[in-house]
């Protein structure tokens, strides 16, 4: 079976990872999910992550993310959403870079200048593709 939208996946495997309360998820590896991770973890919702080399099973590697929870085990993430689907591709500009919980979370997006976040797509004056929302 193919796999029509791998961010969805990923998010879906953090999600269900957080809700089990796993220490951490393997993800198959891409390079857009490898910004995603590197993300996460710039802006403290996962304490981690490693590239794990492909192996004869997994012809592009995986990742592996660490999750972070709170002292009394509540994850830090509380919501992960895709917005940009393949079926319905969202682009801005930089002026309408969504705010995530009134500035609380983080929006995720994809310009010409690489994978950011909407404050630094915002900082830096450039739009994209508004790939997923955190907070």
């Amino acid at each position: 079976m193919t796999m029509t939208d791998p961010v969805a996946d990923f998010l879906t495997r953090v999600r269900n990872a957080l809700h089990a309360q796993r220490q951490d998820v393997r993800i198959p590896a891409s390079r857009l999910k490898r910004e995603l991770a590197r993300i996460l973890t710039e802006e403290g919702y996962i304490n981690g992550y490693e590239e794990i080399a492909p192996s004869s099973g997994n012809a592009g590697g995986e990742i592996r993310l660490t999750l972070k929870y709170t002292g009394d085990r509540v994850p830090v993430i509380s919501g992960l959403e895709r917005v940009s689907r393949p079926g319905r591709r969202t682009y801005v500009n930089h002026g309408h870079i969504p705010r995530v919980q009134g500035g609380m979370g983080t929006a995720i997006v994809s310009t010409s200048r690489g994978v950011m976040t909407g404050h630094e797509a915002r900082r830096r004056g450039v739009g994209g593709e508004v790939v997923a929302r955190v907070w």
